[in-house]
C-alpha cells in the first residue's frame, strides 16, 4: 500500500520483510555499542591505519544502522523477519494396524523408540518418569543429548513428554492413540523444539526444519513397517 505525502513527512515507513524489526533490545543495545566502539577507533586511528580504520568504520556503521533500526538484513534471509520466538512444530497421523493397548505399551517403554528412529541412537529409561536421549545429526558424526520427562499419561489414550530445563534442545512432543473404525490404531503424533535465542538459531530452524520434519516423516514409515514386522521371529519388542 502506498504511503500518503503526510506519512511520508512524518517519516512513515511501511513494514515489510524487508526493513521490519527482527532484533530483540538486547542484540541492538550489544550492536550499538560495538558500532560506537569500532567507529571511535577508526576515527582515532585513521591516518596512522587508513586501511584498517575504513574497515573499522565501516563495521561500526553497519552496526549503528542494525542496532537503531532493529533490522538485520542477514537475519531476514535466514527467514527471521521480526522478534518473535521461533517455534518449530511438525505434526503427523497415521493408522497401525495394532490394538491401542499393544501400540500404546510399545510407546511407553521408551527405549524402544530407537528401534525404528534412526534419528536416535538411544533412550536410556531413569525411572518411570525421565529419560536420557542421544540424538544422532544427520551428518552422522555429531551427537546432542538431553534428559526428558513423561508431563502426561493417560494410560492408552495420551503420552506427553518435555526436555528438562537447561536441555541441549528445548522441544515436547505428545501422541495420542485412538481406536480406527475399521480395526487398528490412529496415532496423532506433535513434536515441537525451540532452537537456540537470537536470529542465529531462527536461521538454523529455517533450514533444519525440513531436515527434521523428513526425520519424523521417515520414522513414522519405519514404526508402521516395525509393527507389521511384529510377529517375525527376528524382531524383538520390549512391552511390559
Amino acid at each position: 500500500m502506498a504511503t500518503t505525502t503526510l506519512q511520508r513527512i512524518n517519516g512513515y515507513e511501511p513494514v515489510s520483510a524487508h526493513n521490519s524489526i527482527n532484533l530483540n533490545w538486547s542484540e541492538r543495545y550489544v550492536s550499538i555499542a560495538a558500532g560506537v566502539q569500532l567507529s571511535l577507533s577508526g576515527i582515532k586511528h585513521l591516518f596512522k591505519s587508513p586501511f584498517t580504520s575504513l574497515l573499522k568504520l565501516g563495521a561500526g556503521g553497519y552496526l549503528l544502522n542494525r542496532g537503531v533500526t532493529g533490522h538485520c538484513e542477514l537475519y531476514s534471509q535466514a527467514g527471521k523477519v521480526n522478534t518473535d520466538p521461533v517455534n518449530i512444530r511438525i505434526k503427523s497421523s497415521f493408522k497401525v494396524n495394532k490394538s491401542r493397548k499393544f501400540v500404546y505399551e510399545f510407546w511407553r517403554q521408551l527405549d524402544n523408540l530407537p528401534l525404528f528412529m534412526n534419528h536416535l541412537s538411544r533412550v536410556n529409561v531413569i525411572d518411570d518418569e525421565r529419560s536420557h536421549w542421544v540424538l544422532k545429526l544427520p551428518t552422522g558424526v555429531a551427537k546432542i543429548s538431553w534428559d526428558a520427562e513423561i508431563v502426561m499419561d493417560v494410560p492408552y489414550e495420551l503420552i506427553g513428554w518435555s526436555s528438562v530445563p537447561g536441555s541441549a534442545i528445548d522441544n515436547a512432543g505428545k501422541i495420542r492413540f485412538r481406536d480406527a473404525q475399521d480395526g487398528g490404531t490412529l496415532i496423532d503424533l506433535i513434536i515441537s523444539y525451540q532452537p537456540p535465542a537470537g536470529g542465529l538459531g531462527a536461521g538454523l530452524a529455517h533450514v533444519l526444519n525440513p531436515v527434521f520434519k523428513n526425520m519424523i516423516d521417515a520414522d513414522v514409515q519405519n514404526f508402521k513397517q516395525f509393527m507389521d514386522l511384529e510377529d517375525k521371529d527376528d524382531v524383538v519388542i520390549i512391552v511390559n
